[in-house]
């Protein structure tokens, strides 16, 4: 079983944004702009991503 796995990077600041997506970015294991965090893909992590897509860049790896 091969198991795929997701590099996220944080794009935008969370400055401004609502409560909720400022706690998902946190969730995703981002802290700072350009920091990165490798996660295994699976359906809760794409749900986060979905929710932040407009602040971050999601590439496989």
């Amino acid at each position: 079983m091969t198991n795929k796995q997701l590099k996220i990077q944080l794009l935008r600041s969370t400055i401004g944004t609502r409560k909720d997506h400022r706690d998902t970015i946190r969730g995703l294991g981002l802290r700072k702009v350009n920091s990165i965090s490798i996660l295994n893909d699976t359906p809760e992590v794409r749900g986060m991503v979905r929710k932040v897509n407009y602040l971050i860049d999601v590439s496989d790896i």
